[in-house]
């Protein structure tokens, strides 16, 4: 048997003998569908429905590289849930779940397609934000921190229990020797400052002023130098 070329249906699988379809035509759809579903719980938290520890090592690597190649900018976002042990104790750990669930849906809310979202372990989660200077990961971690303390947590036959967040972002450029070991340390000292700080904020670098100026060409001046100089005699 053999697959029609260009296509990756079960629909083309013929037989390479007679050319009539398969007779284990449905069995190998099966199987197929079994290795994808294998493929994304391997890679999927199963609580939240991000992306797991195991997927985010195996991206970081990637996306690290990629910014070491090029000009683009890599930043990431660790954020933890305040005083989870306090709400799990209080509340249950099943409400503890749901909370987790919540932030992650936010979390999908919040950022782009291109980006990447993972449960990282208890109650932090790490986002990866390819092509994403310091400022906007900023902006991005702001907005989330935001949407997390206004959306409490909705619980039937209950107040709403209100839930907030500590955020730690940094970069990553081409001109950083940083390991993954090292680029998650200096994110996680940031989220180490706004635990101390008070919780429920941001803690990041000090942002530095991006201006940009248009380059002018040589034939550009020539021309403005002419247009000065023909005003000055008329």
């Amino acid at each position: 048997m053999k697959l029609i070329a260009g296509e990756n249906s079960t629909q083309d699988i013929i037989c390479s003998s007679d050319g009539n379809s398969c007779k284990f035509l449905n069995e190998l759809e099966e199987l197929r569908n079994q290795v994808s579903l294998l493929t994304e719980l391997v890679r999927t938290d199963a609580l939240t429905g991000l992306f797991n520890f195991r997927f985010f090592h195996e991206t970081i690597l990637l996306e690290m590289e990629r910014a070491r190649r090029g000009s683009q900018t890599l930043s990431m976002i660790l954020l933890d849930i305040d005083y989870f042990k306090k709400f799990n104790d209080s509340w249950g750990h099943e409400l503890g779940n749901q909370a987790l669930v919540l932030i992650a849906k936010l979390i999908k809310i919040a950022i782009r397609k291109l980006d990447c979202a993972c449960r990282f372990g208890g109650e932090e989660f790490v986002i990866l934000l390819p092509n994403t200077d310091l400022c906007q990961a900023v902006q991005v971690a702001e907005r989330l921190r935001e949407m997390i303390a206004t959306t409490p947590l909705a619980v039937t036959g209950r107040d709403f229990i209100p839930v907030t967040a500590s955020f730690g972002v940094d970069e990553f450029s081409m001109y950083m020797s940083d390991t993954t070991e090292g680029f998650v340390q200096r994110v996680d000292s940031f989220l180490y400052q706004a635990k101390q700080g008070g919780r429920n904020t941001v803690c990041h670098p000090e942002l530095i002023a991006r201006t940009e100026t248009a380059a002018v060409t040589l034939e550009e001046k020539d021309a403005l130098f002419n247009v000065l100089h023909d005003d000055s005699q008329n």
